[in-house]
């Protein structure tokens, strides 16, 4: 409804009449994946196809700013850069499908409570990404980087380390918490393999959120 109500204010009510919205909500709530900020940039694009708004990424960039930090990277829906609080992006020209399993232990986690349970907010830049992307390349990249906010979560909420138990036990290649948790991510080699884990984790944690499925492609496959 914030999204609407943003929209709308930008174009004047006369150019965005009453609309219903229904949404169908996959994902847990304050889990750390974006749910809420990729429900809101679904709805910014919609209304401005619905309404026939003549308005440029740019602006809708700028409403999705007001709403939150992701919600420009989230407009663009694709593989892509995000620096400064999100609203600097640089969309990948290409990227692999890669095999992944979200899991959530059924806890959710308070953004700005994490935030202020960061120890440090001084850190150092991550390495950037190197110039092919396979499998091999996305892991090890990933080996080198971190997440801030994983050990202020944790702190918050346990739970997170068993997710991440269960994601190495199920042998994925890499495993880390997503944004500000409870989710956490496990990378395998294809999207077979990681329907295989999922399978297997949610047969260990039936009360668990377990869902497979692969990064979106973009170009050939390959940087």
């Amino acid at each position: 409804m914030k999204a609407r109500d943003a929209l709308r204010r930008e174009a004047g009510a006369r150019h965005a009449p009453p609309v219903a919205i229904r949404l169908e909500k996959n994902l847990p709530i304050a889990s750390g994946v974006g749910g809420g900020s990729s429900d809101a940039a679904a709805a910014l694009n919609g209304l401005a196809q619905l309404w026939k708004l003549d308005i440029d990424d740019i602006s809708l960039a700028r409403i999705g700013l007001s709403l939150g930090a992701d919600l420009p990277m989230c407009l663009k829906s694709k593989p892509l850069i995000a620096r400064g609080i999100g609203d600097d992006v640089s969309p990948l020209p290409a990227f692999p499908a890669l095999g992944l399993v979200l899991v959530n232990p059924g806890v959710a986690v308070a953004t700005p409570d994490v935030f202020k349970a960061l120890s440090s907010r001084d850190n150092e830049a991550l390495p950037p990404l190197p110039k092919r992307l396979d499998f091999h390349a996305v892991r090890n990249w990933l080996e080198t980087t971190r997440n801030d906010l994983e050990a202020a979560a944790r702190s918050i909420e346990p739970a997170i380390g068993e997710a991440l138990k269960a994601l190495k036990r199920a042998d994925a290649a890499f495993a880390r918490m997503s944004g500000s948790g409870a989710t956490c991510f496990g990378l395998f080699e294809t999207g077979n393999v990681a329907k295989r884990a999922a399978i297997a984790i949610r047969a260990r944690h039936p009360d668990w959120f377990v869902a497979a499925t692969r990064s979106m492609e973009v170009g050939d496959g390959e940087a």
